[in-house]
């Protein structure tokens, strides 16, 4: 006979799992979008007054692009608006994918269009008028260019922060319970130095000097932080020196009797997080990095051919090209198709979920991972247990992945013998 018995999120929780910078994405795509409506108007009024029906058409491709865009603008504002309706099980986390599967439809279409129109040149080349498609061309790698570099942030380190090392401290970020409100510990170092901040995610926040954390790292040094107030937070008095990879043990003073709390932070290295992935920008960049990488190529087979005469140097570029965008198109729909079939997102985590709740001798009979959103992950832990462990202990030993925000645990009490 086996006893079991459930446990959910304690205290209540909400279901926003949005990305961490969602709200910027959404500001830099719609900027995006108001660059392309501008240089479509441009573009079309130009052709019109100078008589130009190449820059009419090349206003015409930049709509397109607008429109694009627009879908994964919508599904940002669509994810903000809606994230706390409770009729989503789990929270808008996964409209960026939802958007990102169509994008990589609409851009399998693109490829085999351009491939077909590529294909009916070689077999059927046409004049070229240069002197008018040469510089448009350049000026759509322009706004390309510039696309990319907005949506990019101003920048092209893809994770928020300006100083050159590989991995990103966006999901640095822990949550440990404490009574009846919840605490934020992460190391905070958007554009200034590392330091801990100790946020109140719900409850109040406890006092600077109720407040210190240790870290003692893989050779064993330790270093002892003690904490000041802010605004809203506490923060660190001192830097955290790097990397980032250490055990944080957090002594946390209240009602006069000290509470303990041990958390686990690690370096995150960018080839193995793909569930932190916003693959929502990541479409909106491809579709971006696609329209230049066949600009750029038109480019050079149009100065080829009106150098040495080759027409069909042009519709080999457009080929070439449909290959590019095809392959982009592929890896988008496998990445994105995954998600929204609830594919195991993460592998090495499920198996630090397993080894973290097996190491006091019980039994994980039963574990789905899945992803809620960009850097958030659920899990559903269904553990055997021969002891009086409850669910909340098991809480408390998955709380040091930062990436698990909604965690549910089934204990099935098993005799000894058994």
């Amino acid at each position: 006979m086996t006893d079991t018995e459930s446990i959910f999120q304690i205290p209540p929780h909400d279901h926003v799992f949005l990305g961490r910078d969602h709200d910027k994405a959404e500001r830099r795509t719609w900027a995006v979008i108001v660059l392309c409506t501008i240089m479509m108007i441009a573009e079309i009024i130009g052709g019109a007054l100078f008589g130009s029906l190449a820059l009419i058409a090349d206003g015409l491709h930049m709509s397109t692009h607008a429109g694009a865009l627009l879908l994964a603008a919508l599904a940002y504002t669509y994810a903000r608006k809606y994230a706390g309706d409770r009729r989503f099980t789990f929270g808008t986390g996964k409209f960026g994918d939802l958007a990102g599967y169509s994008s990589a439809i609409v851009l399998a279409m693109i490829a085999l269009l351009i491939g077909y129109e590529a294909v009916a040149r070689l077999l059927d080349p046409v004049q070229i008028s240069f002197n008018e498609a040469i510089p448009i061309a350049v000026l759509g790698l322009a706004v390309n260019v510039a696309s990319a570099w907005l949506l990019s942030g101003g920048h092209h380190h893809g994770h928020g922060h300006s100083h050159g090392h590989g991995h990103d401290h966006g999901a640095e970020s822990r949550r440990i319970a404490v009574g009846q409100g919840t605490l934020e510990v992460e190391v905070f170092e958007d554009n200034v130095p590392p330091r801990f901040r100790v946020r109140a995610d719900t409850g109040a926040l406890p006092a600077a000097s109720d407040v210190t954390i240790e870290t003692i790292r893989p050779d064993g040094s330790r270093q002892l932080f003690s904490f000041k107030e802010s605004r809203g937070y506490l923060e660190s008095r001192d830097e955290i020196p790097e990397p980032h990879a250490f055990l944080a043990r957090i002594r946390l003073t209240r009602a006069g009797e000290a509470e303990m709390h041990e958390l686990e932070f690690e370096e995150h290295d960018h080839a193995g997080g793909t569930h932190h992935r916003d693959n929502n920008m990541r479409a909106a960049v491809v579709h971006v990095m696609a329209d230049a990488a066949v600009s750029v190529l038109v480019i050079v087979g149009l100065l080829l051919a009106r150098a040495f005469g080759w027409l069909w140097m042009d519709p080999l570029a457009g080929f070439i090209g449909a290959l590019v965008i095809a392959n982009w198109s592929v890896g988008l729909l496998r990445d994105t198709g995954a998600i929204l079939l609830d594919r195991n997102p993460d592998p090495r985590m499920a198996e630090k979920v397993r080894i973290a709740i097996e190491s006091e001798g019980d039994r994980v009979t039963d574990l789905h991972l899945w992803r809620l959103g960009p850097g958030h992950l659920g899990a559903i832990v269904s553990v055997a247990t021969s002891g009086s462990r409850d669910p909340a202990h098991y809480r408390q030993r998955l709380a040091k992945f930062a990436d698990l925000s909604h965690v549910t645990v089934e204990v099935q009490r098993v005799s000894s013998s058994a």
